[in-house]
């Protein structure tokens, strides 16, 4: 329970440490929201998912479909035919190719037909034979047999009389030109119905003898949207008081012998018969025919989104495309034709019939209608559906709350993951979305939220923890090794100054008879012997085996290891360093007496434990150090190092935790302000390091000082004697030796627990 306690406290305390970012991101994701739930319009917004929409359509693949077929009048037809409009005998022939030869299911004509046809100049004729030609003999009866060969406009009806072709033509303009086809409904037929349908206000449409001729007629007239690009498509229009098909709608109908094209209302599936009984708004458009029927759904204006496929044109990947050259020649293959629904249009750019669409800046005006008519064969309209704002609001409030908590608490590297991770995610979903269940849901409010969170994290972590850690890091670099604060600079959130406990080792460094040493030496030298001592101490600490560099205390030096970047062998860390502050001071030592210098000796003390490190002090002054009774243990034991005659003193905690070296144990002490008495140890040299001899010097040791303990006070004395005469410059051996002569004179008493008691510090 206590473990839990502390980590749910150091949960709440980062939570506190990031609110003001997580608050900053949960504002970013409201305004999101405000805008995706359409309280907010911002055109940025608009255009991005525009584009969005584009790009979706791009990447679909553009498969041929067999089932409709472009007839175009392309540049050879130009070329082999004549300059367009072709005389209306020629669109006869092709009709008849079409129809009666290659057995198409529905032709449809982006084209339209708005004049009588005079080309083959049987009116010329005619005023010629009622005024200058009158008095020639027979031209009246002669004109009369030739009428049929001359009438193209009849040429033309009779080729379409009977079969399955839809005329195209054209609303926008403000005359009413031509003949209507049927209206597909009536206003009257809606039974009080309303339809927002775009109104034309007016037309031009095919003179009345094709007209009559053809199965029907279609509108073919889209309009772009405010910036020139074609994206939707209304499927009826409004003209008077009928409702009318696009052309592909009629041409689908066509090639479906269709009964009729009627709205379907909410709540219902009843046909245009029913529709006061329906209850609800206008659901889809529905096409009926033998086989079934067609739900088409549409939007605002009747319109429908057309779902462009490939790049359009005859390399466009997505229908087939027959020059209309080859159709008059009779050069088509057999079964291109059969049972494709055809539509003639024109892709020669002197025609003018080049649209701007997402996929394509030149893209064939008679691919719109054949995307249209795809869709609706299929069955399969990119649609957005009702519901489509209150998923778009989800979607924020989910990918902004998630980011808001977890990029203000992730480093740098993380969050980049984290949010492209979501971009990707949430990219994923709105094309799967789009290509499998044909929704298309706006994606870029997601996005931008995702990129905005990212940046104001980024800006953040910069502006304020960066710099913070920059600051904290720098301040490190008074104590640290460079290298310590490069890794520190990596992350600096994982280190602070607060305070804590740890285990750690600290280090006492001194200088023997310093004293003696500034009374011999002029100011100036003294300060040179000093500051060449304490370099290379501090190199020794910092730079060796990464320590930190506590203080200096006149001409002592404390160091630890373990804080502010843990080691978990900081004991080791530390007896080595030791070792090598011994083997500095020796070589500066031959280095001062050479200068005639006073010699250089250093006593160190080393201990293990826990201790409180962090920023500490006054409001004036605070330092980053370690306190504690470990650490006072650690100064005691480097006052020792005088009484025993060694470099280095180190306690018994610091001895179990650095097991990769030779040690010679001191004592059993009790220092002044302990009543635990503690063993003391002298650490050697690495385990790896030591000869024979050493490892014989040590058994010896450690044997008479068993003997001490055992009071066996003359195999103790004698054995010491060997040691003294073998190692003369071991003044703990002499140490010792003195000891036990003593303790000859006046033994201690078999309660002797053989522990040295200092009453001093």
């Amino acid at each position: 329970m206590p473990a839990l306690a502390d980590r749910l406290g150091r949960v709440r305390q980062r939570v506190r440490r990031h609110a003001a970012r997580t608050l900053a991101g949960l504002l970013l994701t409201l305004g999101a929201a405000l805008q995706a739930g359409g309280w907010l319009h911002l055109d940025t917004v608009a255009r991005m998912d525009t584009f969005i929409a584009g790009l979706r359509m791009r990447i679909e693949p553009a498969e041929l479909d067999p089932r409709i077929v472009i007839v175009d009048i392309d540049d050879r037809s130009l070329t082999e035919v004549g300059r367009f409009p072709w005389s209306r005998d020629v669109m006869a022939r092709l009709v008849t190719q079409l129809t009666r030869h290659h057995g198409a299911a529905a032709v449809g004509f982006d084209i339209a037909f708005p004049e009588p046809d005079n080309s083959s100049g049987y009116g010329v004729l005619q005023g010629l034979a009622r005024n200058e030609l009158r008095d020639v003999p027979g031209l009246a009866a002669q004109l009369a047999r030739l009428r049929p060969r001359l009438d193209y406009d009849g040429q033309l009806a009779a080729a379409l009389a009977g079969q399955p072709v839809v005329l195209g033509y054209a609303t926008g303009s403000t005359q009413a030109k031509g003949v209507l086809p049927r209206p597909a409904f009536t206003e009257e037929a809606l039974n009080g119905r309303t339809l927002h349908a775009y109104r034309a206000p007016g037309y031009e449409a095919n003179i009345a003898r094709l007209q009559a001729a053809a199965r029907g007629a279609g509108i073919y007239s889209v309009v772009p949207d405010a910036d020139g690009v074609v994206r939707q498509a209304p499927l009826l229009q409004r003209i008077g008081n009928g409702y009318y098909p696009a052309l592909s709608l009629a041409t689908v109908a066509a090639a479906l012998d269709a009964r009729a094209i009627a709205p379907l209302w909410e709540g219902t599936v009843e046909t245009l018969s029913a529709a006061g009984r329906a209850a609800g708004g206008l659901d889809a458009i529905a096409l009926f025919h033998p086989q079934g029927s067609i739900r088409i759904p549409v939007g605002e204006g009747l319109a429908t989104t057309v779902q462009f496929r490939g790049t359009g044109g005859p390399r466009g990947g997505a229908f087939r495309y027959v020059s209309a050259a080859d159709v008059l020649r009779g050069a088509v293959p057999a079964g291109v034709l059969e049972g494709a629904i055809v539509l003639v249009g024109t892709t020669a750019a002197g025609l003018n019939d080049l649209r701007a669409t997402p996929v394509s800046a030149v893209y064939p005006g008679v691919e719109v209608h054949a995307n249209l008519i795809r869709s609706i064969l299929d069955g399969s309209f990119k649609a957005r559906p009702d519901y489509a704002p209150a998923a778009e609001l989800l979607q924020v409030l989910a990918l902004g709350v998630l980011l808001s908590f977890a990029l203000a608490v992730l480093a740098p590297a993380p969050s980049i993951v984290l949010a492209l991770g979501a971009a990707l995610a949430a990219g994923w979903l709105n094309v799967h979305l789009y290509a499998i269940h044909d929704m298309a849901l706006d994606l870029s409010m997601a996005l931008l939220l995702v990129l905005a969170l990212f940046i104001l994290n980024l800006a953040w972590g910069y502006f304020f923890e960066v710099r913070r850690g920059r600051a904290l890091v720098a301040r490190f670099g008074e104590y640290v090794a460079p290298e310590l604060v490069a890794e520190m600079a990596e992350d600096p959130r994982r280190y602070g100054m607060e305070g804590e406990s740890r285990e750690l080792t600290v280090l006492f460094a001194d200088v023997r008879g310093f004293t003696t040493i500034s009374e011999g030496l002029a100011p100036q030298a003294l300060r040179e012997y000093i500051n060449r001592y304490l370099t290379a101490m501090s190199a020794d600490i910092r730079d060796s085996h990464r320590g930190t560099l506590d203080k200096y205390i006149g001409d002592a030096v404390m160091a630890f290891w373990g804080a502010p970047v843990p080691f978990a062998d900081h004991a080791r860390r530390g007896v080595a360093t030791a070792l090598a502050m011994q083997a500095t001071a020796a070589r500066l030592n031959a280095e001062f007496i050479e200068r005639g210098w006073p010699p250089l000796a250093i006593g160190i003390g080393l201990n293990s434990g826990t201790m409180h490190v962090g920023d500490m002090g006054s409001s004036i002054r605070r330092a980053y150090t370690v306190m504690g009774d470990a650490v006072n243990l650690g100064a005691r034991l480097e006052g020792l190092t005088r009484i025993y005659g060694v470099g280095i003193c180190a306690g018994a905690a610091t001895r179990a935790a650095a097991p990769q070296f030779a040690w010679r144990e001191l004592d059993l002490v009790r220092v002044k302000g302990k009543q635990e008495p503690v063993a003391i140890h002298e650490p050697v040299a690495p385990l790896d390091g030591i000869d024979g001899s050493v490892q014989a010097e040590l058994a010896d040791w450690h044997e008479a000082l068993a003997l001490v303990r055992a009071q066996r006070w003359d195999d103790a004395g004698a054995r010491l004697a060997g040691l003294c005469a073998r190692f003369p410059e071991r003044a703990l051996y002499t140490l010792y030796a003195s000891r036990v002569a003593r303790y000859r004179q006046h033994p201690p008493g078999p309660d002797w627990d053989g522990v040295t008691t200092f009453d001093s510090k």
